[in-house]
């Protein structure tokens, strides 16, 4: 009797090393240090999150049924994710249905060939940009230049860091590690024609800003944008903003091409219902977005004519086949969890090396592109840049449950890391406990570690591989007996004497009592 061998099934493939901006090159602890010595970051930060924190508090304690706005939206976001496929499908057959044509890339190598090459069939050599992770996840901007085409981001933030050539540094905020003075004279090298008498005073410096992107708005035959959200039931996009530069970009263009997420679709356009509430009280502390612009296919004579949507996988198949990591793609981009976050707050964005930084990062980052892709892969430090302290799961709209993810990662990373030093270390602490005569050796051993203590009773260089640990911690030195030999001392027997007399004492005058 024959049998076939039909082969093991493929794991899903995570996003490719060296492309788009998800990884970066140094670990997060190196880069953190360093960034740690910007003494303007940190207080540029503080004071950003310090206010985005308080203002959403504010407006969360209006609803009453905030608790239960957030159930709703986590419960959406898993159904979602049961039931990708299917959505995905039917998004695509409704889309073209209104006159739209959907494409999908397995990656950003993919999804950027798609747009340059979307972008030179319409001739133009230019294109706007509407605010977009799934675009900076993949670099579209850079690979767009490369091919000669320039691209022009519209929004305030987001024009800043590329009139820098900086990168991103906060999913809402990209630009929240600038002041107005640094913005100042970005403007004044960067945008041509520009005022040089311009000043620091914010609206003198948004009105620069529009300024020069008007003419970009009113000459620009293509738009770039992310989305926010995709209506599987109706084909409906929609994108949230504050400026009314997302408005622009999706409706005077003659073509709108748009990359988003396999993660952004939700079942029903009644869903909206729920995310925007929860999106614009969480990210920028508001009641409801200042423009929310949805757009169903191509409307004859009304915004632009051609309309293309780019499905981005780009690993999320990869994180939705891991049972635990995938509830990291219920994830709106709201920032709430990186404007609570103590790491995040005192080492900024860029430490994380990702377009995706903070705690959401330090989760969705390592599935999407891997933390073993390369030897010593930044990424495979990224589930240990939290401090656990579950502010970022309170703060989350849909409950993301992002420290149980931390610690699943930081085992899937120790599990795939080999034999290090720290597993040999544990192995060995593990047979000297199981073994009564090793574990005693063991610590009349450890009476050495007196010598190397201070004279406060700590020791703070611990000898590798050990220190890791004593780099952010002082360990107390070993007592001079242990436990086990001061119990069977003249001094333990005695104590332990006193104190059964004592019991039995106060027991008996309990008895006596009653």
């Amino acid at each position: 009797m024959s049998s076939t061998f039909l082969g093991m099934p493929a794991t899903p493939p995570r996003s490719p090393y060296g492309t788009g901006n998800l990884r970066g090159d140094r670990k997060f602890p190196k880069a953190a240090h360093d960034e740690l010595r910007n003494e303007q970051l940190r207080r540029n930060l503080g004071r950003a999150t310090r206010t985005i924190r308080a203002k959403r508090l504010a407006v969360t304690a209006e609803l009453p049924d905030w608790e239960a706005l957030r159930d709703a939206g986590s419960a959406i976001k898993t159904e979602t994710m049961n039931r990708l496929p299917e959505l995905l499908e039917q998004l695509e057959r409704n889309v073209t249905e209104r006159g739209g044509t959907v494409h999908w890339a397995r990656d950003g190598v993919e999804a950027n060939e798609i747009v340059t090459r979307l972008v030179k069939a319409t001739g133009s050599s230019d294109v706007i940009k509407v605010k977009s992770m799934a675009t900076q996840e993949i670099g579209l901007n850079e690979h767009l230049e490369s091919a000669g085409i320039t691209p022009y981001e519209t929004d305030l933030a987001e024009l800043i860091v590329q009139l820098a050539h900086d990168k991103p540094s906060h999913i809402l905020v990209p630009a929240i590690h600038r002041n107005r003075d640094e913005i100042r004279q970005i403007f004044l090298k960067e945008i041509p024609g520009v005022d040089p008498r311009l000043d620091n005073v914010p609206a003198h410096l948004a009105a620069a800003a529009r300024a020069y992107l008007r003419e970009k708005f009113m000459t620009t035959k293509v738009a770039v944008s992310g989305a926010n959200f995709g209506i599987a039931e109706t084909g409906t996009l929609a994108v949230v903003e504050s400026e009314g530069n997302g408005r622009m970009c999706l409706t005077m263009p003659d073509t709108l091409i748009t990359v988003m997420g396999i993660e952004k679709v939700l079942p029903r356009y009644q869903d909206l219902d729920v995310f925007l509430q929860l999106l614009p009280r969480s990210s920028t502390g508001e009641r409801m977005n200042p423009y929310t612009s949805m757009w169903t296919g191509v409307t004859p004579g009304d915004g632009p004519q051609d309309f293309h949507l780019v499905l981005l996988d780009n690993g999320r198949t990869a994180a939705l086949a891991d049972r635990i990591g995938r509830e990291a793609l219920n994830c709106i981009r709201c920032s709430a969890c990186l404007n609570v976050c103590p790491v995040y707050e005192r080492a900024g964005g860029h430490a994380y090396g990702s377009t995706y930084p903070g705690p959401i990062g330090a989760v969705l980052t390592p599935q999407l592109a891997g933390m073993h892709a390369a030897k010593n892969d930044p990424n495979s430090s990224l589930p240990y840049a939290s401090s656990l302290c579950g502010a970022c799961f309170d703060a989350c709209p849909v409950k993301i449950d992002i420290p149980s993810l931390l610690v699943e990662l930081r085992h899937q990373n120790t599990e795939q890391s080999g034999t290090t030093a720290e597993k040999l270390a544990m192995k060995a602490a593990a047979t000297v406990m199981r073994h009564p005569k090793f574990f005693t050796a063991a610590q009349k051993g450890a009476r050495i570690g007196r010598v190397i203590g201070g004279r406060d009773g700590t020791i703070s260089h611990l000898p590798p591989p050990f220190e890791g640990w004593s780099a952010s911690r002082d360990t107390a030195v070993p007592p001079k007996q242990t436990f086990r030999s001061w119990l069977a001392s003249d001094e333990g027997t005695a104590t332990m004497r006193a104190a059964a007399d004592e019991h039995a004492k106060n027991r008996k005058t309990t008895e006596e009592e009653k």
